[in-house]
C-alpha cells in the first residue's frame, strides 16, 4: 500500500513526511526543495488485541505502545505541483509519473494562507484555490492519458466488439485501474460502452475524472492549522468540500513531539491528545511544548498527522487490520502476535490465508477465531481487528 503526499511547493509536505516517518529529508523554506521522491514508512494506529487475550505482543514489523499497535504503510513525498503540471510545467511530468503507483493521495494544504500558488511567502492567500488547482491537474493527467490514444483505441474496440472495461483497465494498468473500477464508472455515468468512438470530448473528460476519483481517492490535510487564519480557512474548506475528508493538522507540532519523545524528554504516543514530560526542560523547550498543547492538542485533540494516515487507510481505502495467530499465539520463533496485516474490507478467511502465503490458501481447512475459539469456514468474512488461526491439511 502506497500513500502519496501531494500539494504545491512549500505547503509542508516534507515536514509531514518526516513527522510521519522520522526519515531524514530536506525541509527548506523555498519551492522545489524536494526533487527526487522520498520514500519512507509511516504507521496506522489501532487498538492491539493483546490485552484482550491477556498477553504482551512482540511485533515483527511496526511497534506497540500502551496497547496501541502501529502497522506499517509506505509513504511517498514528491515534488510540489504547480498549475500546468499536467502539461509539463514545473516538475509536473516527473511528479505525475511518480504518483502512478499511489493507492491514495494525501493533499497537504497550507491552510494558513502564507504561501502563494508557487509556494512563495505571502499573506492572505486563499488555500481553497489549491484544492481546485490540484483536482484540475490530476483530472487533466488522467484525461491526457486517455485522450492521447482514444481515437484509435475506441474505433478498434467498437469494430471488434471488444470488452471495454478490460481494455481501459489495460490502458491504465500502470495506475492500478481494474475492470471493476471501469464498470463502476460506467454504471454511474450510464455511457454506452459499446460505442465509445462516438463519445464527445466532454464525455471522455467526465469518464477520466470519475475514474481518477475512484482509483486515486484524496484526503485533505489542513496543515499549519495553528497559524493565524488557519482555523477560519479550515472551516471554509470543510464547507466548500463537504464530500471530502478534511483533517486539521500541524506537521511541525507532530515532528517536535516525536523528536522530543525520541530524545527521552517526553512520553508521547503518536495520535494522543497529550504528552507527559519526563525530564527537566529549558524554558525554551517548555514554552514550545506548552504552545503545542494550547494551540493544537487542546483545540483539535491531536496534531492530526496520525488521524490523516488512519483515515486515508481505513475510511478512504476501506481496509481492515487482521492479526494472524498460531494456536499458542506465537510464530516459529516464539514471538507473540508478531504480525498484523492490512487487507480490504470484505476479505474472507480463505483470501486472508492466501494473503499470508499461497501454501496456506492451497491447504486451507478452516480458521479459528482467537477470541471465541470458534471455527469458521473459507467464506467467513473477517472484521476489523479479528485474530485468526489458519488451520491446514
Amino acid at each position: 500500500m502506497l500513500l502519496g503526499l501531494v500539494g504545491k511547493p512549500s505547503c509542508g509536505k516534507s515536514t509531514f513526511f518526516k513527522a510521519a516517518t522520522l526519515a531524514e529529508v530536506l525541509i527548506a523554506a523555498y519551492p522545489f526543495a524536494t526533487i527526487k521522491p522520498n520514500h519512507g514508512i509511516g504507521y496506522v494506529r489501532i487498538d492491539c488485541i493483546d490485552k484482550e487475550l491477556g498477553i504482551q505482543c512482540q511485533p515483527r514489523t511496526g511497534f506497540c505502545l500502551n496497547g496501541q499497535r502501529f502497522v506499517p504503510v509506505e509513504l511517498m513525498d514528491v515534488a510540489g505541483l504547480v498549475e500546468g503540471a499536467s502539461e509539463g510545467k514545473g516538475l509536473g511530468n516527473q511528479f505525475l509519473d511518480e504518483l502512478r503507483q499511489a493507492d491514495v493521495f494525501i493533499h497537504i494544504i497550507d491552510i494558513s494562507g502564507t504561501t502563494d500558488e508557487e509556494g512563495k511567502e505571502t499573506e492572505g492567500y486563499d488555500p481553497l484555490k489549491d484544492v481546485k488547482m490540484l483536482e484540475k491537474e490530476l483530472d487533466a493527467w488522467y484525461f491526457g492519458i486517455l485522450k492521447k490514444v482514444w481515437k484509435t483505441f475506441a474505433r478498434t474496440l467498437q469494430m471488434e466488439k471488444g470488452n471495454f472495461a478490460a481494455a481501459v483497465a489495460r490502458q491504465f494498468s500502470g495506475l492500478k485501474v481494474s475492470e471493476n473500477h471501469v464498470k463502476s464508472v460506467l454504471l454511474k455515468l450510464k455511457y454506452d460502452a459499446e460505442r465509445p468512438a462516438e463519445w464527445s470530448d466532454e464525455q471522455i473528460k467526465n469518464f477520466a475524472r470519475e475514474l481518477r476519483h475512484l482509483t486515486k481517492p484524496m484526503i485533505l490535510a489542513a496543515n499549519k492549522i495553528d497559524k493565524p487564519s488557519g482555523r477560519k480557512n479550515f472551516e471554509r474548506l470543510k464547507k466548500e468540500y463537504p464530500e471530502l475528508i478534511v483533517v486539521p493538522c500541524s506537521a511541525d507540532s507532530e515532528l517536535a513531539l516525536k523528536e522530543a519523545s525520541k530524545a527521552g524528554l517526553i512520553d508521547y504516543v503518536p495520535g494522543d491528545k497529550d504528552f507527559k514530560i519526563l525530564k527537566d526542560l529549558s524554558e525554551k523547550q517548555k514554552d514550545a511544548l506548552e504552545m503545542i498543547k494550547k494551540d493544537v492538542l487542546e483545540i483539535y485533540g491531536s496534531t492530526g498527522v496520525q488521524e490523516v494516515l488512519n483515515r486515508a487507510v481505513f475510511d478512504l481505502l476501506r481496509y481492515i487490520a487482521i492479526f494472524p495467530a498460531g494456536g499458542d499465539l506465537k510464530d516459529s520463533k516464539g514471538r507473540v502476535l508478531p504480525d498484523c496485516y492490512l487487507v480490504p474490507e470484505g476479505t474472507t478467511a480463505l483470501e486472508f490465508a492466501y494473503h499470508i502465503h499461497s501454501d496456506l490458501g492451497d491447504n486451507f481447512v478452516k480458521a479459528v477465531d482467537v477470541r471465541t475459539k470458534k471455527a469458521v469456514g473459507k467464506e467467513h468474512v473477517l472484521k476489523h481487528r479479528d485474530g485468526v488461526e489458519i488451520l491446514t491439511r
